[in-house]
Order: C-alpha cells, then sequence, then structure tokens
C-alpha cells in the first residue's frame, strides 16, 4: 500500500473502555463530568494566578502552565472519545490518529519536564532563599518553560515522523479509548525496532532524569527544613511543598501503575480503564490538590469567586 494512500484510506477502530452497549451511557456521562470539572478546575487556576499580583511569582508561574497542559491533555482524548459513544461510530482516520498520538506523547512530557522545574523552584526558595529572585527572575523562568515545550515538540515530532514510515492494514482495531502510541506500534506490519528503541531512550531520558532531579531537589529541601529552628518558616515549607509533592506522587503513580498493569495482564480492557487515571483522573485531581492544601491559592479562588459573584 502506497504510504499516501495509506493517509488517506486508513482508518482505525477504538474500541473503547467498554464494548457492551448498556454501559455506554454511564461511560458518557462519567467523561462528560470529569472533563467538565477538568477544564473548570484548572481554568479558575489560571484566571486565579493570573488575576492576583500576590501570585505572580514563579512558583505560581509555572502552576498556570502545568494548569493548560492538563486542559490541553484532557481536550486532546476526552471529546474524541465522547463524540465516538455519541455517534456510536467508533472510526478514526490516520491523521486524527496520527495527530492524538502526537498530543497524547507531548502533553505528558510537558507535565513531567514542568513538575521537575517546580521541585527545582521549591529546592531554590528553601534552600537559597537570598538568591532566590536573582536565580528564578522573569528571564529564566521563560527560558525554563520555552525550553519544556521545545523538548516536548521535537521528541513527539520525532515518533511521528518514524511512525509515517510504517505500513498498516485498513480498519485495525485498537483495543484502547484513544490512539495511544504503544498500541498503534502492535499494529504495524513493518519493522518497528527503530520506534521501540526511541520510545526505550526517551523514557529512560524523560523518565528516570526528571525524577532524579526531583528527588535531590527534596532530598535537599527536607536537609534545609530539619536545620530551621522556626516552627512557622517549617510550617510554611511543607505547605508549598505539600501540594507539589501530592501532585508528582499522583502523576508518577498512575503512570507506573499503568505500566505494571499492562506488564502483568494481558486483558486491554484492564489496560484502558487504568489509562483513565493519567490521562482523566489526574488532570481533574491537580486543581483540587493545589486549592485544598495551598492557603495561597486557596485564598486567591475565594477572591477570584467573590469578584465573579459581586458583578452578578
Amino acid at each position: 500500500m502506497e504510504a499516501g494512500n495509506r493517509t488517506e484510506v486508513l482508518e482505525f477502530i477504538l474500541l473503547g473502555i467498554s464494548e457492551d452497549p448498556e454501559l455506554q451511557p454511564f461511560i458518557f456521562g462519567l467523561f462528560l463530568s470529569m472533563f467538565l470539572v477538568t477544564v473548570l478546575g484548572n481554568l479558575l487556576i489560571i484566571l486565579a494566578i493570573c488575576s492576583d499580583p500576590h501570585l505572580h511569582t514563579p512558583m505560581y508561574f509555572f502552576l498556570s502552565n502545568l494548569s493548560l497542559v492538563d486542559i490541553c491533555f484532557s481536550t486532546t482524548i476526552v471529546p474524541k472519545m465522547l463524540v465516538n459513544i455519541h455517534t456510536e461510530n467508533k472510526a478514526i482516520s490516520y491523521m486524527d490518529c496520527l495527530t492524538q498520538v502526537y498530543f497524547s506523547m507531548f502533553f505528558p512530557i510537558l507535565d513531567t519536564l514542568l513538575l521537575t522545574i517546580m521541585a527545582y523552584d521549591r529546592f531554590v526558595a528553601i534552600c537559597h532563599p537570598l538568591h532566590y529572585t536573582v536565580i528564578m527572575n522573569p528571564c529564566f523562568c521563560g527560558l525554563l518553560v520555552f525550553v519544556t515545550w521545545l523538548v516536548g515538540v521535537m521528541t513527539s515530532l520525532l515518533h511521528i515522523l518514524l511512525m509515517m514510515h510504517l505500513s498498516f492494514r485498513r480498519d485495525l482495531e485498537i483495543p484502547h479509548f484513544f490512539c495511544e502510541l504503544t498500541q498503534i506500534l502492535k499494529l504495524a506490519c513493518s519493522d518497528i525496532f527503530l520506534n521501540n528503541s526511541l520510545i526505550y531512550f526517551m523514557t529512560c531520558v524523560l523518565g528516570i532524569f526528571p525524577v532524579i532531579g526531583i528527588l535531590f531537589s527534596y532530598s535537599q529541601i527536607a536537609s534545609s527544613i530539619r536545620k530551621m529552628s522556626s516552627s512557622g518558616g517549617k510550617q510554611k515549607a511543607f505547605s508549598t511543598c505539600g501540594s507539589h509533592l501530592s501532585v508528582v506522587s499522583l502523576f508518577y503513580g498512575t503512570g507506573v501503575g499503568v505500566y505494571f498493569t499492562s506488564a502483568v495482564t494481558h486483558s486491554p480492557q484492564k489496560v484502558s480503564v487504568a489509562s483513565v487515571m493519567y490521562t482523566v483522573v489526574t488532570p481533574m485531581l491537580n486543581p483540587f490538590i493545589y486549592s485544598l492544601r495551598n492557603k495561597d491559592v486557596k485564598g486567591a479562588l475565594g477572591r477570584l469567586l467573590s469578584r465573579a459573584t459581586s458583578h452578578l
């Protein structure tokens, strides 16, 4: 099959979480609710940070970027799934599938790197407080975010370029609710050695090194907190770090859970259900974690909502 013809006519079939017709209304309602909560919650975080001058700091600049990424990640996956359920049409075109593969890799990469940068930000703030404003200046923060997006773009694009050289049969079934890279590669007719090699390499680089960076940052933070004599200083340090640690634990915990689920089970349905945790549940819970555990964000949200209700 020629590459040009393949691009025009090839379609994949997304089997979804369950093929039981009786469960489809429940799944539709559940995912629609989670998607709306994700978008609204993260949008409120962004608006609260933008509208409150007290939150115009590097930590909350990175948090607003993280919230934006979570909105985009959910938007990449959930709307297409809802449309498929509503129209009872599980087909997705070749180009749409490639687009979904691209963004379903791109945004988790951003999540990983942003969480690492946020750990570094807390490290500088707690371990080197006198140099914090000099080190974490606006230009440097902007550069960190730019590099993060650049790495995400280039890595995802490299995967897509390799995928475009693969050959597929027509109307292939994907046992998932979105076009996930490893599931697509299982359906390829041609050699996928380069694709798998790139996956393993980038998983090591973008998985292991950020974790090492986060662990190092928090080991230094813990050491600095132990040396603090003021209980107020310790409480403030725990407050600012607690939210980030919770999000990091949730993000990596769900990712590891999906990996082990796919390794120990041969049921695609169980893998799909496990994938819901990091694709839908984690972006939905992040705003709640930051708003409940962080007094500054909670206060900014309260002021934002009070201003909004006063204008009604």
